[in-house]
């Protein structure tokens, strides 16, 4: 047998798998969305019933707000976080491959996990607040966990812990492939540091922020986990996204079409965010052979 038939033998498998549980899903999930299916999926088309009835719901509404305030500040908070740490560690410091290792470290941690650490830390009864006050600082307050105005900072404030140190990795490795030659010379001219950066350094991060932006608005877009262990959706709903809304209208609240129909609508969103990042990625590779 020929190597390309071997090749091909070999990967078949994986690629059925793909096509028939993500593909195939998917496209399910779309026909779903078109249907009247509440508890159990029905064959009856519907048309684009399930949407309209999708953008006139409270929850959805308030869940792509939460999701507008969550992934502004996710991706803010994790880019400026995570280009500092590699600014600082970029400059040669000590034992740099131990903060390297600090840094990281949340990323090794499942968002389960990562929710569940700050609940505990974040609620008034255990956590930060108590601890104040066994200290003698009667007068602190740390109950934003519990606040439905406040408790969606609260998710964002473990986002960013987890994520910032992957980000740091990304900017620090942008930064050891910037042109030393430019820097050198910009340094001999009499530029100050700031200025460095701002003209020279930061200008050729330009692949590093795209790829930092896609993988935190993709992300932030798909969030689940880490607000279930964290806040569970409350106070109320006052900290949904669009993830536990779809989780809620399908399995909990048994309106089948409308939760497909929201899944596509993240689908979708997901693409306009990763789909131009992949061409690009494609029409650069094709100019370099």
């Amino acid at each position: 047998m020929k190597a390309p038939l071997i090749a091909k033998a070999v990967l078949s498998p994986s690629v059925l798998l793909i096509g028939v549980c993500v593909y195939g899903y998917i496209a399910f999930t779309a026909w779903l969305s078109f249907t009247a299916s509440t508890m159990v999926p029905v064959t009856t088309l519907s048309g684009p019933e399930a949407y309209v009835r999708l953008v006139g719901l409270n929850n959805w509404v308030l869940s792509v707000k939460n999701l507008g305030i969550f992934a502004t500040l996710y991706i803010l908070g994790c880019g400026v976080l995570g280009l500092l740490l590699a600014v600082l560690i970029d400059q040669k410091v000590r034992a740099e491959a131990g903060f390297r290792s600090v840094f990281l470290y949340p990323m090794a941690l499942s968002f389960i996990v990562t929710g569940t650490a700050w609940k505990w830390l974040m609620d008034p009864g255990i956590g930060l607040e108590r601890s104040m006050h066994a200290i003698g600082w009667s007068s602190f307050a740390f109950g934003w966990v519990k606040d439905s105005d406040l408790a969606i900072y609260c998710v964002v404030i473990a986002a960013v812990w987890q994520t910032s140190g992957f980000v740091m990795a990304l900017f620090l490795a942008g930064l050891r492939g910037v042109d030393t030659e430019v820097v050198n010379a910009a340094r001999l001219d009499g530029a100050r540091t700031w200025r460095i950066y701002q003209r020279v350094i930061l200008p050729q991060l330009g692949a590093s922020f795209i790829s930092a932006f896609v993988i935190l608005a993709h992300m932030a877009i798909k969030s689940y986990d880490l607000v279930i262990a964290l806040t569970n959706g409350g106070p109320g709903r006052a900290s949904w996204l669009p993830s536990l809304f779809m989780y809620q209208y399908t399995f909990t609240r048994n309106e089948m079409a409308v939760g497909a129909a929201s899944a596509v609508l993240m689908l979708i969103a997901i693409a306009i965010v990763v789909i131009p990042y992949i061409l690009r990625e494609t029409r650069q590779a094709d100019a370099h052979g």
